[in-house]
């Protein structure tokens, strides 16, 4: 099977990117997807009470407008839904592949093409778009029994729903953003819950509401007005930057979440166990109405003292002491930096991406690597926000994509990639721009970092900037082979 741009992946970046081709009057592309539909994350992660934390509005395509969302902030399934519905409504069901596992890519340098490895045998591309996402692959802690546990367990974003939780005894390990939204819900249902905790989370007031239908009638017939509120969504977000990149400006937000939990949490020593050691913003900050009050309830145990071991049927601490166990839900989070796809992608020469990054994921805009021809990544390294919504950012790397191919097309270039002194100026610009932020002197380990300590994660400046930036291909900063240059 050959055909002339692969994408892999069919969250927004995947689809995104189709969208664009086709606009664009490209049409030979297929789009490869190991699942059975499409949605990404958004169809991944099904546990209760999954939404997203940045306001619909902006957590959206902005050439797929939807003036349809039911709350500010959109639950998974209505998420999901806006992704499906985008399938049908650009025509791109006729290039979907399901269940087309990718397992391995491979640059052929004399046929100038990659080939791709899967599940349904070999697949020849001109160009190779990874658009996996950096939330795909599910973390799990290294904790010694966990294998020999004779209960239910489970990873967030493998939820078993036909496991009843009601009335159990239920360990929830890990305290981070999927885990603040299980909680409340487990809470409710579990006869006891406890919540290992290994570092607290600032956590701020989350802003929901429903969206009535008398503004979504507004926005069907007035688009402007909804792309007016996107507007001021985004604005008011990257202002929201200055913190980020002066720490102490953050003390301002930290009191905010201080009397967030002041109100929640009456009893003082789980209000020292909630309160973290860092500065706002080091890691990701978290919004709730709903976490707190579900901590300060006579079912709920938080556990700071860290996990020794785990039997057939509790959990161990540190302290020695035992507690007994029906399920043990890990919301351990994903792995960002090491997306185990890189160990099997090879650029010219044989090297891995894995080998080429040697712990610390680089890349030109976060989308294209030196040594590795016709290959763009979608929310590839340093292209994540802490302050603002990630569709925005992959949109430019859409772009980008666009322009390359529109430059090969126009020049009759067979191949391009990043020249490697202008990958590695772009890198050292960004670590530059990245020290001093709170994400590097924040006081906390996060992840954030790659293995080697550096913030491979985050993009440091305004997104306008990346945007910008990115959606101008600048032909100088690649090599090409065939046509003009």
């Amino acid at each position: 099977m050959h055909t002339r741009v692969a994408v892999v992946g069919s969250g927004f970046g995947g689809l995104g990117a189709a969208i664009r081709l086709k606009q664009e009057g490209e049409d030979d592309f297929l789009i490869l997807e190991k699942a059975q539909d499409v949605g990404g994350t958004w169809r991944d992660n099904t546990y209760p009470g999954c939404a997203c934390d940045v306001e619909s509005h902006l957590y959206s395509l902005s050439f797929a407008p939807h003036p349809e969302w039911r709350h500010r902030y959109s639950r998974q399934p209505e998420i999901w839904d806006y992704l499906r519905g985008c399938v049908d409504r650009f025509g791109l069901r006729p290039h979907l592949r399901f269940g087309c596992e990718v397992r391995a890519a491979a640059w052929d340098d004399a046929a100038r093409e990659w080939r791709l490895e899967t599940s349904q045998g070999l697949v020849q591309a001109s160009v190779f778009v990874m658009a996996t996402g950096p939330l795909s692959t599910p973390v799990l802690p290294d904790l010694p029994g966990l294998a020999h546990f004779r209960g239910r367990l489970f990873h967030s974003a493998q939820w078993d729903h036909a496991y009843a939780l009601e009335g159990r005894r239920v360990a929830v390990v890990g305290t981070g953003a999927s885990a603040i939204q299980l909680v409340p819900e487990v809470q409710r249902r579990a006869g006891r819950l406890f919540v290992f905790q290994r570092t607290p989370a600032w956590v701020l007031p989350r802003p929901d509401g429903p969206i009535p239908e008398w503004r979504r009638s507004l926005y069907r017939r007035f688009p402007a007005l909804q792309r007016a509120l996107r507007l001021f969504i985004w604005s008011y977000r990257e202002l929201s930057l200055l913190l980020f990149r002066h720490p102490r400006a953050m003390r301002a937000a930290q009191r905010v979440a201080r009397r967030h939990m002041e109100k929640a949490i009456a009893d003082p020593g789980l209000r020292a166990r909630l309160t973290p050691s860092y500065t706002m913003g080091c890691k990701r900050i978290l919004i709730s109405d709903e976490y707190y009050p579900a901590l300060a309830r006579p079912n709920v145990e938080v556990v700071g003292t860290a996990i020794a071991e785990v039997r057939a049927d509790a959990v161990v601490t540190a302290d020695g002491v035992v507690r007994e166990m029906d399920a043990i839900i890990l919301a351990t989070g994903f792995r960002p930096t090491d997306p185990p796809l890189a160990a099997c992608i090879r650029g010219r020469g044989g090297r891995t991406l894995k080998d080429v990054w040697a712990g610390s994921p680089r890349a030109l805009l976060g989308t294209s690597v030196a040594g590795f021809p016709n290959f763009f990544m979608l929310l590839g390294p340093n292209t994540g926000l802490g302050h603002s919504s990630v569709v925005y950012m992959t949109e430019g790397q859409i772009e980008h994509l666009v322009g390359a191919l529109r430059h090969m097309k126009e020049k009759g270039v067979a191949a391009l990639e990043p020249r490697p002194e202008a990958e590695a100026a772009y890198v050292a610009w960004l670590d530059e721009r990245m020290r001093g932020t709170v994400w590097t002197a924040g006081g906390c380990e996060s992840w954030y970092l790659d293995a080697t300590g550096r913030n491979s994660t985050l993009w440091p400046d305004f997104s306008w900037r990346f945007r910008r930036r990115a959606r101008r291909f600048r032909a100088h900063e690649y090599a090409a082979t065939g046509g003009t240059p």
